[in-house]
C-alpha cells in the first residue's frame, strides 16, 4: 500500500470504479447482498478518505431496463455518499449496459447528491459537440477546481455519426470527439489543473473476460487505439473490461468490476482505484494506490476426472449459511470417457456440505479415448438437426443416454412439426 500525499496546493484526488452491474442475476441468484456489501464497503473508504471525485466508468446497472430494486440501490449509496462526504462529487458515465437516457432522466435527484452523469454525447443545433455536458469540473472542499473531466460514455454509431463530414462514419466521429474535446478542456484548464479522461471502451491491447464481458464493436472495430488520448491527459479512467490493468502505460486503467461477474474472474484481485494527481510536481505527480475490495461470497470451480471431482467435493470447507443469498457458489467442469450415472447431480448434492453451497453449473467435457490415437476430423457445414443439438445439450448437461426421454422429444418434435404443417397447409388455401 502506498501513502498518498493528499495534503497539498491544487492536487485532485479520486476514486475510479467501474462495472458494478447492479441487478445482474448469476445463474438465476440474485447478487444484491453481494453488491450491497461492495457499497457499504465504499461507503467507508468514502468516509475515511474523503475524495473530491467518485468516478464510475460505465456499466452502472446489468441491463438497460434495471429492476426498481437496483435502481434502488444506486439511489440510496448516492445519498449516503453525499452524507459522508458533503463536498465530494459523484460523475457516471454510460456503459454499454446501460441506457444513458435512463441514466440521465434523473438528473433532478443527482443534483441533490451532488453527482452528474453523461448518458450520451449530446450534440447543439449546429452538429457541435456539447462541451459545458461533456468537460466536467471537480472542486476541492475550497470550491476551487482542482480538474477537469472529459466524460465519454458508450460511443453508439447511432449517436455520433451523421453531424458533418468529420462524423460520416463511426471511426472517423471517435477520432474526431477525442480530439475536439481534449482541444477544448485544454483551453479551459490552467497549469495548476489536472486533466481526466473518463471513457467506456475496448481498448487495443486489454484482457478480457471471456465469460462475462458483452462484446463491444464499433464501425467494424474491436477495440479503440491508447492513441486517442493526448499526452497532456494526467489519467484515463476506463471502464467496460473487469480486469484491473493498465493499457500500454500507467495512466491508462481499468478498475474492473468491484465483484466477479463468473467464475473466469475467480482469481481477479477485486479493486477500487485512489488516485493523486498534483499538477505542481514534475516528477512523480501521478500516485495510484489500489484499495482492495473483501469478497463476501466465494467462488468455487472443481474440475478434472469425474472421481478427482468427487474426491474434491469432499474437501470443501463445511459449515451451515442460512441465508441463501450469502452461500458460496459452485461450479463442476468434469472430464469422463464413459457416460456418467444418471443420478449424478444427486450424488454430486449428495457429497457437498449441507446449507452451504449453490450448485449452479455441472458440465461434461469430453477427451479422446487414447493421447497417442489421432482422429481424422471434418468440417460438416450442414446445421444441425433438432434430434443433435437435444442430443448435445442433454450431454453438456452431464447427463447420460436415456431411450425414454429421447423417445419423448421425438414425441414432441413430431407434434410441432404436424402442426407447422397443418399452418402452412391452412395459409396455402
Amino acid at each position: 500500500m502506498v501513502a498518498l500525499g493528499f495534503g497539498a496546493g491544487m492536487a485532485v484526488r479520486f476514486f475510479h470504479t467501474s462495472d458494478w452491474h447492479l441487478g445482474q442475476f448469476f445463474y438465476n441468484h440474485s447478487r444484491q447482498y453481494e453488491h450491497q456489501q461492495f457499497l457499504t464497503w465504499l461507503i467507508e473508504q468514502i468516509k475515511d478518505k474523503q475524495p473530491h471525485a467518485l468516478l464510475i466508468a460505465g456499466d452502472v446497472f446489468d441491463v438497460i431496463n434495471p429492476a426498481s430494486s437496483a435502481q434502488k440501490q444506486l439511489y440510496q449509496f448516492l445519498a449516503d455518499a453525499h452524507s459522508a462526504a458533503p463536498h465530494m462529487q459523484t460523475l457516471m458515465i454510460a456503459g454499454n449496459h446501460d441506457s444513458g437516457y435512463r441514466l440521465e432522466q434523473v438528473e433532478p435527484l443527482l443534483e441533490k447528491y451532488n453527482a452528474k452523469t453523461v448518458g450520451i454525447v449530446r450534440w447543439n443545433t449546429e452538429h457541435r459537440l456539447d462541451f459545458d455536458r461533456l468537460i466536467l469540473p471537480i472542486h476541492n472542499e475550497y470550491q476551487e477546481i482542482v480538474a477537469w473531466c472529459i466524460a465519454l460514455p458508450f460511443l453508439r454509431p447511432a449517436e455520433i455519426t451523421g453531424h458533418g463530414e468529420a462524423t460520416q462514419d463511426s471511426q472517423q466521429a471517435i477520432e474526431y470527439i477525442h480530439q475536439a474535446l481534449i482541444k477544448e478542456a485544454l483551453q479551459r484548464k490552467t497549469a495548476d489543473q489536472a486533466l481526466i479522461l473518463m471513457s467506456h471502451a475496448h481498448m487495443q491491447g486489454a484482457d478480457e473476460s471471456k465469460e462475462s464481458e458483452r462484446p463491444i464493436i464499433i464501425g467494424n472495430h474491436e477495440a479503440l487505439s491508447t492513441e486517442l488520448f493526448s499526452p497532456e491527459i494526467d489519467y484515463v479512467a476506463l471502464g467496460h473490461l473487469h480486469k484491473p490493468q493498465k493499457v500500454q502505460s500507467p495512466h491508462v486503467r481499468y478498475s474492473g468490476s468491484p465483484i466477479p461477474l463468473s467464475f473466469s474472474e475467480l482469481n481477479y484481485k477485486h479493486q477500487v482505484l485512489e488516485v493523486n494527481i498534483d499538477p505542481d510536481l514534475s516528477e512523480n505527480r501521478l500516485e495510484m494506490n489500489p484499495l482492495y475490495i473483501p469478497r463476501t461470497v466465494q467462488l468455487h470451480r472443481l474440475s478434472g476426472e469425474l472421481d478427482e471431482v468427487l474426491t474434491q467435493l469432499t474437501l470443501l470447507p463445511a459449515g451451515e449459511i442460512s441465508d441463501i443469498d450469502q452461500r458460496d457458489y459452485l461450479d463442476i467442469e468434469y472430464y469422463s470417457l464413459t457416460p456418467p450415472p444418471p443420478d449424478l447431480r444427486k450424488k454430486i448434492e449428495d457429497l457437498l456440505p449441507p446449507e452451504r453451497y449453490r450448485l449452479v453449473r455441472i458440465s461434461r467435457k469430453y477427451l479422446q479415448q487414447s493421447s497417442s490415437e489421432v482422429h481424422a476430423s471434418k468440417i460438416d457445414l450442414a446445421p444441425p438437426t433438432p434430434e443433435q443439438l437435444f442430443e448435445q445439450l442433454w450431454q453438456k448437461m452431464g447427463y447420460s443416454q436415456d431411450e425414454q426421454v429421447k423417445q419423448d422429444f421425438m414425441t414432441l418434435l413430431q407434434d410441432a412439426q404436424q402442426s407447422e404443417h397443418k399452418m402452412k397447409t391452412a395459409d396455402n388455401t
